[in-house]
């Protein structure tokens, strides 16, 4: 194949992954961890670039040509690498989002072995599976659709609109990240994207009103308050730990949609914000 080939191929490969990955994750979050339905990820349309990245990498790894002269050998160490290197995908993504944007999308901190709470051996583990049932089930299937793809080269046009969506939405969910980083920089805290859009989804039903599954923050005015009210609830509640008052009825602290956060990343002493800073623009 040629380099453009090449390359319509991998933009294809992060289409697919791409949405397959958002059902997944969908499906996963309602019947096994926030057991409703939750649109995830910091995008707003039906998409995890984390999981294209992913199926273009997986699908990339498994046609390195190792020939160590044993086939099971030759499998195992692909599957060892696709479990390394949809480890460093993900560390990467989450250094990304806490140091850059002071967003947190997912929190391992509370895993045996895990690093700055965006990797750790599980979820590492599972990766290696994730590998090697591509390696040995899905890899068939994705190389089919590939040189379907390749055959009719004319649904590039489709992978061309997805893209264009795609970067409108990650120009627009850029736009609110800016908002979040400049509102967690003033009060030294990361926040916890994926609890914000529970806690604004919970609300709303407290009040009858409808929330909205692919925009959660419907308007900037709209996330200014739903921050500002959930830093005023975990600065009560970091102060009632700090006097030995918790109670049962006090979140606990890995669900809480904000943490605090110094230059490592590390726990360290929240300053309360000057009344000044309560109606500071975000």
């Amino acid at each position: 194949m040629s380099f453009i080939d090449v390359l319509l191929v991998i933009f294809f490969l992060f289409f697919v992954g791409s949405v397959i990955g958002w059902c997944i994750e969908v499906v996963f979050r309602r019947f096994f961890t926030a057991k409703k339905w939750i649109n995830p990820g910091f995008l707003t349309g039906p998409y995890l670039p984390l999981y294209g990245f992913g199926v273009a990498g997986l699908f990339g790894i498994s046609r390195i040509p190792l020939h160590t002269g044993m086939v099971w050998l030759d499998a195992l160490l692909l599957i060892l690498i696709m479990g390394v290197t949809m480890t460093l995908i993900e560390y990467v993504a989450g250094l990304i989002f806490i140091k850059g944007m002071k967003i947190k999308l997912w929190d391992y901190s509370k895993r045996w072995g895990n690093i700055q709470g965006i990797i750790c051996p599980l979820f590492s583990f599972l990766w290696l599976l994730v590998g090697a049932a591509f390696y040995f089930v899905f890899d068939g299937p994705v190389l089919e659709a590939v040189l379907w793809f390749v055959r009719n080269i004319e649904f590039a046009f489709v992978v061309g609109i997805f893209f264009g969506v795609f970067f409108v939405d990650l120009g627009h969910s850029l736009h609110l990240a800016t908002r979040i980083k400049k509102f967690a920089e003033e009060r030294g805290i990361v926040v916890y994207y994926e609890k914000l859009k529970e806690e604004i989804g919970a609300r709303k039903a407290e009040i009858k009103e409808k929330a909205s599954f692919m925009f959660p923050f419907k308007s900037l005015d709209q996330l200014k308050e739903s921050l500002a009210e959930r830093f005023k609830k975990f600065s009560s509640e970091r102060k009632s730990r700090a006097e030995g008052q918790t109670t049962s009825e006090t979140m606990p602290e890995e669900d809480a949609a904000m943490s605090e956060t110094a230059a490592t990343e590390d726990r360290v002493e929240l300053t309360p914000p000057e009344e000044k800073d309560k109606g500071a623009d975000m």
